[in-house]
């Protein structure tokens, strides 16, 4: 298994920085190849030559690529502090609505107030593209703003919130309502039920479909590029607008997206087998 692991682990690396050896070994070949009369093989190399080389345009895709990473990490923080707020909300609603307007509750009014806002949110971000979305949120919300980075973080962090809602509120009521029940048997109240039964059960359910909706958000990003973000897609279009050539940059970009991708989905197979593991 640990052999396994490790020949997985190698494929990914190669995967994610061969594109760049290959740039520079097509680089030094490029030096000692005739300008002129050369095979097909020349032709590759000053193709190389002229998408990553010259000008240094492969410091273009470096940068695209952090950016990328950088939108990706703090979305993906942004959509899980959304996401546990809304789901929090919606679960204990459905979970104690009953109860609340048997007892005419003050708390019933208010939390299905937030319950309300919160289907609305949910409606409208998974009702429309994310496209839509970045173009809004960037023209019309943050219109003076000019800080595209954390424009398309914003609204890809926001977008992501809802999906990961959805999936711990799914998970949340999954639990069987026998563990709410031991909760309030030892002593505790909902919230202390939450903290210390149902959400580490929910967690251990969800946490690969969580790791999944990294790998789309990481994807999703490549629209940046509609509201000026050099992200590593637009990074890529840039260099094929610079050299009419398109075929080797946005081969580029997409095997660099690929090997991160392969790499976060074994990631998550280790995550998926040790909870397997720890279930037995």
């Amino acid at each position: 298994m640990k052999k396994k692991r490790i020949i997985a682990f190698i494929v990914c690396a190669v995967l994610l920085f061969g594109t760049f050896a290959c740039l520079c070994m097509a680089a030094g070949a490029a030096e000692t190849t005739a300008s002129e009369g050369g095979s097909w093989i020349d032709d590759i190399v000053a193709q190389f030559k002229l998408n990553f080389i010259d000008k240094d345009r492969w410091k273009s895709l470096l940068g695209g690529l952090w950016n990328t990473l950088r939108i990706t990490f703090f979305a993906a923080l942004l959509g899980i502090a959304i996401g546990v707020i809304v789901a929090a909300v919606r679960s204990t609603y459905d979970n104690n609505k009953e109860n609340m307007k048997h007892n005419k509750s003050v708390g019933y009014y208010i939390l299905g107030f937030f319950n309300g806002i919160c289907k609305i949110y949910l409606t409208i971000i998974r009702g429309t593209p994310v496209v839509v979305q970045l173009l809004i949120i960037y023209f019309i919300i943050f219109a003076s703003s000019t800080n595209d980075i954390l424009i398309a973080t914003l609204a890809f962090g926001i977008n992501s919130g809802a999906y990961v809602a959805e999936i711990l509120r799914g998970g949340i009521m999954a639990i069987d309502k026998g563990q709410f029940e031991a909760g309030r048997s030892i002593g505790f109240n909902y919230v202390k039920t939450m903290i210390y039964i149902i959400i580490p059960q929910v967690l251990k359910n969800v946490l690969p479909t969580l790791l999944n909706e990294v790998i789309v958000l990481l994807k999703e990003t490549s629209v940046a590029g509609y509201v000026g973000v050099v992200d590593l897609t637009r990074a890529g279009n840039a260099i094929r607008g610079a050299t009419f050539s398109a075929f080797m940059p946005l081969i580029a970009v997409a095997l660099i997206y690929l090997a991160i991708v392969m790499l976060l989905t074994w990631i998550v197979g280790i995550i998926e087998r040790r909870l397997r593991k720890s279930e037995r």
